[in-house]
């Protein structure tokens, strides 16, 4: 019976425990988009913690597609060698890493061109975005694609699609924020049509023996949003074009309040594992050592992962093994003298 400590395989991907960094953005960088020492720091500490596989944050594939004028890029060839220096040292450190291919769509708030598949407001922080055309539609693939060039150039171990959190693609598949009448607008088959392309492009960029994941979001918490059955119809849809794993999340696609607890999405995740049967990445404020064990050990995810609990505890998996009893966990070298009770000098 697999544990949080039990290896875990994908394509070409061999990751050593269960434990993964999901993307969030850490606002660091500034209009370059290149990776800054911060991101040096903050990314191989939780390397060096004993997580498993780290997801590097939204990385907008256009400048226009920034969430903020402070995000990392991947929209030009520039940038490619400051990832690769990020990649080489989280890997120097025993971890896996993957980033994450992000377009902001309306939730932009960089000045410029803000686009979106209709031109709905998310709300008053940010601009009304104009509605794109299919020259703006076949644009954004394009740099989808580029963007997987670039991170395999740089060297990731995972590329994911961010099609969560009410971004540009999830935008496309809700109809919430979809009222297209196009081929791209309506039911579910051409809502999903945008991300079916993307996912095409990228993997005429992005090597088949090396996985795809995509982020999405579940459950939109409104009323005629996405639900965990609406989703995996669509991922039903499009997973033969060798999507190999769904990182599942919630919400963000429109304003307004959830209720969150240790947990709350778990439910979402193992329910898009059984419809869609892929491997899940599931989580939601998840602390204590013991709960992410038993979401493993019951099969209600593939993976867990830990956003919050990481920002606050870098060495989160180092302190699980000792509280879980898993002896047989390598720390670094380097904190060795930790890892037990006994005195060393």
């Amino acid at each position: 019976m697999p544990d949080i400590f039990t290896p875990f395989n994908v394509k070409d991907l061999a990751i050593k425990n269960r434990v993964v960094m999901p993307a969030m953005c850490m606002y660091s960088s500034d209009e370059s988009g290149q990776v800054r020492d911060f991101h040096l720091l903050h990314y191989t500490t939780r390397a060096m913690g004993g997580t498993g596989l780290i997801i590097l944050e939204a990385t907008a594939v256009e400048k226009r597609g920034r969430i903020s004028q402070m995000d990392l890029g991947i929209w030009e060839d520039a940038q490619i060698q400051g990832l690769k220096g990020l990649v080489d040292e989280v890997h120097r450190d025993g971890a896996k890493i993957g980033i994450q291919l992000a377009h902001a769509g309306r939730k932009s708030d960089t000045a410029g061109d803000v686009i979106a598949p209709s031109p709905l407001l998310y709300n008053l922080k940010y601009s009304t975005p104009r509605e794109m055309n299919r020259e703006d539609i076949t644009t954004v693939i394009e740099a989808f694609g580029e963007g997987a060039r670039r991170a395999y150039e740089a060297g990731f171990d995972y590329v994911e699609i961010h099609a969560a959190h009410g971004y540009l693609i999830n935008e496309f598949l809700s109809p919430l924020t979809n009222e297209r009448k196009d081929d791209y607008g309506g039911g579910s088959g051409n809502r999903v049509r945008f991300l079916k392309e993307v996912v095409i492009k990228v993997r005429e960029q992005w090597p088949i023996e090396k996985p795809l994941g995509i982020r999405i979001s579940a459950y939109e918490y409104a009323a005629g949003g996405n639900t965990p059955e609406d989703i995996s119809f669509m991922i039903n849809l499009i997973k033969d074009e060798e999507v190999d794993l769904l990182n599942v999340s919630s919400g963000g696609v429109v304003d307004g309040p959830i209720e969150v607890f240790p947990g709350y999405q778990i439910r979402y995740g193992s329910e898009v594992k059984k419809k869609t049967n892929l491997p899940v990445v599931v989580g939601g404020l998840l602390e204590h050592h013991h709960m992410a064990n038993e979401i493993i050990r019951n099969s209600r995810g593939d993976l867990i992962y830990l956003g919050r609990e990481l920002l606050r505890n870098p060495y989160w998996v180092l302190q699980a093994s000792r509280k879980l009893g898993m002896e047989d966990v390598v720390w670094p070298r380097q904190y060795e003298r930790a890892k037990g009770n006994k005195l060393l000098r």
